[in-house]
């Protein structure tokens, strides 16, 4: 099972993503509650080849499993969109889907 879920689909020019990411996003103040140490995705990033599509950094004020929707150019059908996220403490996921 994977950490993230990306759709993506071209349509003409235009490739339409929606990523959803599988993380607890757990906030300073939950996580004080739970007795946990606080972790979130701070950053995300969206590639096809070398080209950049998409990048973001992000808070704790994300939901649980954020879903992440763009639109870019520059891609079509066949090539691989590759989104890379990293959280708090460092842990970076990497996975890449076809786009159809």
């Amino acid at each position: 099972m994977g950490n993230m879920k990306i759709k993506a689909k071209a349509d003409g020019d235009i490739v339409k993503a929606k990523v959803m990411a599988k993380h607890p996003m757990l906030t300073y103040n939950a996580a004080k509650k739970k007795g946990k140490e606080a972790n979130f995705i701070t950053y995300i990033v969206g590639k096809v080849g070398d080209k950049i599509v998409y990048e973001a950094s992000t808070s704790q004020f994300l939901s649980k499993n954020p879903l992440f929707k763009f639109k870019f150019k520059g891609a079509k059908k066949g090539d691989e969109l590759t989104m890379t996220w990293t959280d708090l403490k460092g842990k970076t996921v990497t996975e890449s889907k076809k786009i159809k």
